[in-house]
């Protein structure tokens, strides 16, 4: 017989899931994930093998950063004034049109990385819109109570589909190396589909005011009156920006571990099965306590992970660093987003959501950047080091300056 606790549990899952929005949503997110991830493959393969670069490597992140800078102060705004809904659903018909288009030119080898680069930044801007959109839309569509529970469930059926996108694109390029890309447009076509049947209370449809700069900025101004989400959303900025390796992986698929671009999708899925298995766990058992000092300590083993990556000249030993680097990670993706999204008012959500993409931009694709310019200066090992000793001397850093984020204890603060 199940105790009063574990009974408020049991029901807690089985009415989460009973919402059919989440549901909905969880598989769009899963269809876009598994999608861009396989693209992603297919990206960074392509490129490499045209090239021989490690910073051309690189340029593939830096352009799809670009425009998540260039645009924040607009996709915000968007994402607060506009349907959500309906930002999401175009964004993701022009990522389809972009991924049509990169299908063409992955075809045509003579036609070099410019137009690649061209369409990755196309990609880049249409996500800018997206995913404030997204991001802003989940807390409309559960209860306060849920969220928690529901960003982890969404955030497992994510990893779920990040895991197995590299995984699936890695083996299609050894049949062509074309269909990564027309797969990937299809599935995006389907995940817009089911946002297309989402119920959307009217609260999350728009937030209709004048577009003066005070607004623009006004997700700038909140987070930099929040001590606690400023330190948050920067931990992984600087974390993973300096100790990220995913654009290195194709250098060492190819020429330090020697395992071609089925290996090569099996790195890249790493991060994503451990993902996967930290998120199970935490929408079963939910963190209760501790949480900024928890957040510390996985950031830190994220640094450790990186650092045993560089390395291995193992396969195997290169994969477990890689997985247990995706579960360190989605410990602190679950706490900053819950933080994000909780402690921020629904008027605010979309600006604030956008910036927080900017730092997930800036920590991912930008960190892309400078890792094939660290490469490309330090060679693939030597840069992996560097960014895996800089991971944890940001944590170190971060817990001087931000005492509240190391005693932070409860998960999920009101809004203020």
């Amino acid at each position: 017989m199940l105790g009063p606790d574990a009974a408020s549990e049991a029901g807690a899952r089985a009415s989460l899931l009973r919402n059919g929005n989440v549901p909905r949503f969880a598989a769009a997110r899963v269809c876009m994930a598994f999608g861009m991830q396989m693209q992603n493959v297919a990206i960074g393969w392509h490129v490499y093998a045209v090239t021989g670069s490690a910073l051309a490597l690189g340029l593939v992140g830096l352009f799809q950063f670009l425009p998540t800078i260039l645009l924040v102060l607009l996709t915000g705004h968007a994402a607060d004034r506009f349907d959500r809904r309906r930002i999401a659903i175009l964004s993701l018909l022009v990522q389809a049109a972009a991924s049509v288009a990169l299908l063409a030119f992955a075809m045509d080898p003579g036609a070099g990385v410019w137009p690649i680069y061209a369409l990755v930044f196309v990609l880049g801007a249409a996500r800018a819109f997206s995913a404030p959109a997204l991001s802003a839309l989940l807390p409309n569509i559960v209860e306060a109570r849920q969220f928690p529970r529901a960003v982890a469930l969404v955030g497992t059926m994510n990893e779920l589909a990040m895991s197995g996108g590299p995984a699936a694109g890695g083996l299609l390029l050894l049949w062509s190396s074309a269909a990564p890309f027309a797969i990937a447009a299809a599935l995006v076509l389907v995940a817009a589909g089911l946002l297309l049947g989402l119920a959307v209370p009217r609260t999350a449809r728009a937030h209709a005011a004048t577009p003066d700069v005070g607004r623009l900025l006004g997700g700038f101004v909140y987070l930099g009156r929040n001590r606690f989400l400023l330190a948050t959303i920067s931990l992984d900025l600087f974390a993973v920006l300096l100790g990220g390796v995913t654009a290195l992986l194709p250098i060492y698929a190819r020429d330090i571990l020697l395992v071609g671009p089925a290996g090569y999708g099996l790195l890249r899925a790493g991060p994503a099965v451990g993902s996967l298995v930290v998120g199970a766990a935490l929408a079963q058992w939910p963190l209760r306590r501790h949480v900024g000092a928890i957040m510390l300590w996985c950031v830190a083993g994220y640094g450790a992970a990186t650092l045993l990556f560089a390395v291995s000249t193992s396969f195997t030993l290169s994969m477990a660093a890689m997985v247990a680097l995706g579960g360190f990670d989605m410990v602190s993706v679950v706490i900053r987003h819950t933080m994000v999204q909780i402690a921020t008012p629904d008027e605010m959500r979309g600006r604030v959501s956008a910036i927080n993409f900017v730092f997930i931009g800036a920590s991912n694709q930008l960190g892309d950047f400078e890792s094939g310019v660290a490469a490309a200066l330090l060679g693939a090992v030597g840069a992996a080091l560097l960014g895996g000793t800089g991971t944890i001397l940001v944590v170190l850093l971060w817990a001087w300056l931000f005492p509240e984020l190391r005693r932070a204890d409860e998960l999920g603060p009101k809004p203020s």
